[in-house]
């Protein structure tokens, strides 16, 4: 499932949150919308450029956070594609902006888009020395891709090897926008094989290393590092890139809830393809203390990983006797006897340990107050004892 467009985050076309009118169903038109719609379509056809720039404004203000304008300025798509092919850099840009915003949770919108002709000057855009247009290029791929009927038609159109070129040479807020664009790709049949053939992971390593951990650049580079795990080459490329490795294990350690689930599963898949091949090379890295934390502290499915790849990462991945119980105590101890690391790195990891049994008491003891607050004698009839909702 691709990313929802909304979500890139845009800051100078679109609104990462639609306002109550988007998810409301459609409303009749109140005549001075109506006047309006009927008054910028004319304008966006005359034989004025000026005033057609003014219009593809226009429209991009009123489709900015209205699902409503956005039906109704659908006739629009073909004379907004017509404007990206004029030799005008402010038609250009007015024409992408208003489009995007055009296509913003709009699937028909969309796939008209992209059917009125406007993909061959995106990728053209993609290409230009103009930072805006670079930018805003990239942006409408996101919105554009998050269509599945979309995904193949950008796919063959080369989109992939320009939006990995952007990784290395855009603009940080346009290198965000092919990182997302690519995702989306990424999530139909076959595309994820054609982005390896790109060479993406070097670029995805640097970003990761330069980028704030806990930013959503660090969170779309894991998400598609993770899918390009699934690959023998994709593993063997993560491996040899310099810090390749370690700028994984950073973003488990620091990232968001979302980034450090992208983390474990990325670490996840390649100690399940070949675990006497990465095991110690993800060891190396001191990747104990973040898988520990993970356990207590990770989502649902993050403390999964943790633990399932926890249990890789020891000696033996099963218990050697029915003597010693699988705990995650024994597990995380057969691990710290093993590793060829610093000192410091074993008694982090011990101290981790530490903070997760008092963690897991703490939670017990809550939870044991709660149900002796719930089932008071002096409060409750004989042979009943009915717990309440706690309040939030």
């Amino acid at each position: 499932m691709g990313i929802d467009d909304s979500s890139s985050g845009h800051r100078h076309v679109t609104t990462a949150t639609p306002d109550a009118e988007s998810a409301s169903p459609p409303r009749a038109s109140s005549p001075s919308s109506s006047s309006t719609v009927d008054h910028t379509l004319l304008l966006l056809q005359s034989d004025d450029p000026d005033s057609r720039v003014h219009a593809a404004k226009e429209i991009r203000r009123l489709t900015k956070t209205s699902q409503r304008y956005r039906r109704h300025f659908a006739t629009a798509v073909q004379p907004l594609v017509d404007m990206l092919r004029c030799d005008s850099g402010d038609a250009n840009e007015a024409a992408i902006a208003a489009l995007l915003n055009l296509a913003v949770k709009d699937e028909t919108n969309k796939i008209n888009i992209i059917h009125a002709g406007a993909l061959q000057p995106i990728i053209t855009f993609l290409q230009s020395e103009n930072p805006t247009l670079q930018e805003h290029a990239a942006a409408a791929l996101i919105t554009l891709s998050a269509s599945s009927v979309n995904k193949p038609i950008i796919t063959a159109s080369g989109a992939i090897p320009l939006l990995v070129d952007i990784l290395t040479h855009g603009a940080p807020q346009t290198k965000l926008d092919a990182i997302m664009a690519l995702y989306n790709l990424s999530t139909h049949p076959d595309n994820l094989s054609l982005i390896l053939q790109t060479q993406p992971i070097p670029p995805l390593v640097s970003l990761l290393k330069s980028c704030k951990k806990s930013s959503k650049t660090a969170e779309k580079c894991t998400a598609l590092i993770e899918s390009l795990m699934g690959f023998d080459e994709g593993r063997t490329t993560l491996t040899s890139a310099d810090g390749g490795i370690l700028a994984v294990v950073e973003v488990l350690e620091g990232g968001s809830h979302q980034s450090r689930e992208h983390a474990v599963g990325a670490l996840l898949v390649m100690c399940e393809s070949d675990r006497d091949k990465y095991r110690e090379v993800i060891l190396r890295e001191g990747v104990i203390p973040g898988l520990l934390e993970l356990t207590v502290q990770g989502t649902k499915k993050s403390q999964l990983k943790a633990q399932t790849l926890l249990r890789l990462l020891r000696d033996t991945p099963y218990p050697r006797s029915e003597f010693i119980p699988d705990t995650l105590e024994n597990i995380v101890c057969n691990i710290i006897s093993r590793i060829d690391g610093e000192d410091d790195q074993m008694g982090k990891a011990k101290e981790m340990l530490s903070e997760m049994v008092q963690v897991s008491m703490e939670q017990s003891l809550r939870c044991l107050q709660q149900r002796a607050m719930v089932c008071t004698p002096s409060d409750l009839p004989l042979n009943s004892c009915s717990p309440e909702v706690p309040s939030k």
